[in-house]
């Protein structure tokens, strides 16, 4: 086993406990020797390991600066077994009275080769009352050659009056770059190799316990020498990340199909329910702290690619759907211990997917946020769209992001089709031309160039008042106003896409009827022309205006003071196009 291998004989080779290692160090350097002491912690953290050392160190014939020598004869008495000055005792199989009082006699007598009669008692809080008792008197006033070291998990377990008694040392859970750091180093004296990304997956399994990752990497080398993130993922039976990933994109959505699909694909696999419902509760936990910490990196020790997947994935959500997540997990992990697992797990899924199926407070809550800030439902978009039938000369359709509802072209040839408001293009500003004529008798090749202001009469539901300010004539085009909500637009952006809101940094936005005119730099709307950009756009409008507008770049008018007039603007675009004007009309 690599960890009986590997176990470190020197206070310089424990890792990651330097708080107790360097206090233990000076006070033998300075020969203050205590009668007990005490060493708690987690598993796996080396409280035994550092006992075994402070054993041999007060035992050493020749102390190297507090460390035991590991040469003279009494070091390596203690480390084959010959010298029994050396008491290792196991509390959990001998926590009655009778064997503390065997203990107690045997104290009383002087070493038979070692300076000091060492009593090691691991897992102390197992002996029984009785037994603590009778051991008190002892532990208070030993006989001067005898020393305690007492070891536990549970701390609160013990008596007030055995931890008076005691020199207290608590051992803390080990780092993952610690515990990744010492895999690498048994791997290179292994002749073996791991990656970073596989060692730190292990750190984060062992969960600060050393002796368990070591345990793990054991296993992993006897599949292959080269240790990788997926052997590792088969040997723990743990799912692959992408697994959690798409889980959590599928509460995003409210997908419960796609998230059944994923816990069958992972039971197919002999994935344990249990330990999966641990890791999504862990993925969730990950997903909090990036919602409520400026950088959560240094606590989640994760891959790049991966952080900024769980980044994206939490500021789309809302930290009441995360905590509900949480929430759920951790039920469901107390629930599978009495039930069928996979029914449990798949369950959960689908009440965090479909909130409307659960009564608990953390989903209500979630509700009525969802409610207050208007917050559009993510659905999954269909592979293959069906074509629509063709809509008859009555028939309405409306934007599901709108309570707008558009007529048809023929009734209102100014509106706006629906099929534009599903994905628009980017258009230049309705140029005011009064003496243009009227759309309907425009050449056919013109119909796309606005020649007259959007700002037909729409039938649609009440909107929320639209915070603007009237400019002059001089900075904007007749009948533009300036729309000081657009911030708040960039905000909402922000949340699901940081390159189009970085993008769009610094702009400003105007409305004019029907349009939106954004007045950015060149860069934004190149990238505005992918229609997954521009249907954020539209959800974060909508969101905070209540209307569907049409998106357009602002053409500032004091750039085009000495432009052409209308008319020959519209010559010249006809000319670029190679368009005999004559000829058409």
């Amino acid at each position: 086993m690599l960890y009986r291998k590997y176990r470190p004989q020197f206070f310089a080779d424990v890792v990651g406990q330097p708080q107790v290692t360097v206090t233990l160090k000076n006070e033998l350097m300075r020969g203050r020797i205590s009668h007990a002491y005490l060493f708690t912690g987690s598993r796996g953290t080396g409280k035994t390991t550092c006992a075994k050392i402070l054993a041999r160190a007060v035992n050493c014939l020749n102390p190297q600066n507090g460390d035991p020598c590991g040469e003279c004869e009494v070091c390596r008495g203690l480390e084959e077994g010959s010298i029994l000055d050396v008491v290792e005792i196991d509390a959990a199989s001998n926590n009655g009275v009778d064997s503390i009082r065997t203990l107690i006699e045997e104290s009383n007598f002087t070493p038979a080769t070692a300076k000091y009669r060492v009593y090691i008692i691991d897992e102390v809080h197992m002996l029984s009352v009785a037994a603590f008792n009778a051991l008190l008197k002892t532990l208070e006033e030993p006989p001067p050659h005898v020393i305690f070291i007492l070891a536990t998990t549970e701390v609160h377990k013990l008596l007030p009056t055995i931890l008076s008694r005691c020199q207290r040392f608590d051992f803390k859970r080990i780092s993952p770059e610690a515990i990744a750091d010492r895999l690498e180093f048994v791997c290179s004296q292994e002749g073996a190799e791991i990656d970073r990304e596989a060692a730190l997956l292990v750190a984060r399994i062992a969960d600060g316990a050393l002796r368990d990752a070591l345990s793990l990497l054991d296993q992993c080398l006897g599949r292959d020498r080269h240790v990788t993130l997926k052997i590792v993922n088969e040997t723990a039976g743990v799912a692959a990340r992408d697994y959690l990933s798409s889980l959590a994109q599928a509460v995003l959505e409210q997908d419960a199909a796609s998230a059944l699909a994923s816990i069958d694909a992972l039971h197919r696999e002999s994935k344990d329910m249990s330990r999966l419902c641990e890791e999504m509760a862990e993925y969730f936990r990950g997903l909090m702290l990036i919602k409520t910490m400026r950088d959560a990196s240094s606590m989640l020790l994760v891959p790049p690619d991966e952080l900024e997947r769980m980044t994206g994935q939490a500021l789309s959500m809302s930290l009441s759907t995360i905590l509900h997540g949480l929430d759920t997990l951790e039920e469901t992990l107390n629930k599978m211990r009495y039930a069928n697992q996979r029914t449990e797990f798949e369950m959960a899924f689908v009440r965090l997917c479909s909130p409307e199926l659960d009564t608990s407070s953390e989903a209500l809550l979630r509700r009525l946020e969802a409610l207050e800030n208007g917050i559009p439902v993510y659905r999954p978009q269909p592979t293959a769209a069906a074509p629509r039938p063709p809509l008859s000369e009555k028939q309405e359709s409306s934007d599901p992001l709108s309570d707008t509802v558009t007529p048809s072209p023929a009734e209102m040839p100014a509106a706006v089709s629906s099929e534009q408001v599903e994905d628009p293009v980017l258009e230049e500003p309705p140029v005011p031309t009064p003496d243009a004529a009227p759309p309907e008798e425009n050449p056919p090749f013109l119909q796309d160039i606005p020649s007259q202001p959007v700002s037909g009469p729409t039938v649609s539901a009440p909107a929320p008042a639209i915070q603007t300010a009237e400019l002059s004539s001089e900075e904007l085009s007749e009948g533009a106003q300036r729309f000081l909500d657009w911030p708040e637009i960039l905000q909402v952006i922000k949340s699901s896409t940081k390159s189009v809101a970085m993008a769009f940094s610094g702009s400003s936005a105007y409305i004019n009827g029907d349009y939106m005119l954004i007045e950015a730099p060149e860069i934004a709307f190149e990238l505005l022309k992918r229609p997954e950009q521009r249907k954020r756009m539209r959800e974060a409008i909508h969101h905070v205006t209540g209307r569907v507008y049409k998106l357009g770049p602002y053409r500032n008018p004091k750039a085009q003071k000495d432009a052409a007039d209308p008319l020959e603007e519209f010559e010249r675009r006809a000319r670029e196009l190679g368009i005999d004007i004559e000829e058409e009309t």
